[in-house]
């Protein structure tokens, strides 16, 4: 007879009956290993096919998923791109794009700034493509590590401490490249705009995630930290005003001077060399301010981009030959000299005027 305090130890065949516990080789979400061990019984064998078949089959899983994902995101992003590449108009120039001047001008493939356009889309589809490339690899590179039994949860916490310290560590650079990316995707400017970034203002030469480089008039090359761009003035997006104040003076006759205007602005209009480049019929604003000089009154011309200064400076010679012509005088700034004598001067003089 057993001794009462010795529970007898039951085998474990008359629990389970002739049937093995497969949880005790294979974990719970290990299908293909329960499947075979429920098939044939054997521990070793379930264990193998797993890693033979079973582990390698779910890595290849995820990576087809990576790429899949992938080739997906990029192709979103490639038809964005294309649509980028058109442009955004107004909508009073877009529905005369059909045909005219104005068609002629903002033609969507041989308009100035299509070019740009497409470099501009092309370098945004590129940083979001390198963007998401590495997105989905970072997801690919730790699911796969999960895959293979190790904890990523140090991996996880050593990258959020890293990315905090750099955060820290490089703020100004981060700024930089923050702002560039905007930039980018905002379309604020690209190579070949004119434009005013504040400290330097000039042609853009080449824009990058970190600085813009521009020229100024002078020729003297500027590069320009995106973080420090505060506002940004583009002289020549889509379109441009020539804005052009003509001075007359105070006994000219502005009826006669706003009619002589409009002739020129609209002669300038119709020249077959302007065709394409003013966009639009020029107008006459009228009498803009009444100076020391003389009369201001100002005229307006709508041109295609970074066609403004030309514009302006063929009508004022037009201008200039018009008015010698119609005997209408431009105002000429006068200066009135006033010469004072000091008080003992004016009475030495008057005594040796006396007579003796």
């Amino acid at each position: 007879m057993p001794h009462p305090l010795i529970t007898p130890i039951m085998n474990v065949t008359e629990v389970s009956g002739s049937e093995t516990n497969p949880l005790t080789t294979c974990s719970s979400d290990e299908n293909l290993c329960t499947w075979v061990l429920d098939q044939t019984g054997n521990e070793k064998l379930a264990t193998a096919v797993d890693w033979i078949v079973g582990k390698p089959s779910a890595l290849v899983g995820l990576i087809l998923i990576g790429l899949l994902v992938r080739w997906l995101l990029h192709r979103v992003i490639d038809r964005v791109v294309k649509r980028a590449e058109v442009g955004v108009l107004p909508n009073r120039l877009s529905r005369a794009i059909a045909g005219g001047k104005v068609g002629a001008a903002l033609n969507l493939r041989e308009d100035p700034g299509f070019t740009r356009r497409v470099q501009r889309a092309a370098t945004m589809g590129s940083l979001l493509k390198s963007i998401i490339t590495g997105v989905v690899f970072a997801v690919v590179a730790l699911m796969f590590i999960s895959e293979l039994g190790y904890d990523i949860a140090p991996l996880i916490a050593s990258a959020g401490i890293i990315g905090v310290a750099l955060g820290f560590g490089s703020q100004a650079l981060v700024k930089d490249f923050l702002s560039g990316i905007f930039m980018i995707f905002e379309d604020q400017y690209g190579v070949g705009d004119v434009v005013d970034l504040g400290e330097a203002s000039g042609t853009v030469e080449a824009v990058s995630l970190r600085v813009t480089r521009l020229r100024d008039v002078n020729g003297t090359v500027w590069y320009v930290r995106n973080g420090e761009i505060l506002r940004v003035g583009n002289m020549s997006q889509n379109w441009a005003r020539t804005v052009l104040d003509v001075t007359v003076g105070y006994d000219e006759d502005l009826t006669r001077v706003r009619r002589v205007l409009e002739e020129v602005a609209h002669d300038l209009w119709e020249d077959e060399e302007f065709q394409g480049l003013i966009i639009e019929e020029p107008e006459v604003w009228g009498v803009e301010s009444l100076g020391v000089d003389g009369i201001v009154v100002r005229v307006t011309l709508k041109t295609a981009p970074l066609e403004q200064w030309a514009v302006a400076r063929t009508m004022r010679e037009r201008v200039k030959a018009r008015f010698e012509h119609e005997g209408i005088n431009l105002a000429v700034a006068q200066r009135i000299a006033w010469q004072e004598s000091s008080p003992s001067a004016a009475s030495t003089e008057a005594a040796g005027d006396t007579p003796t």
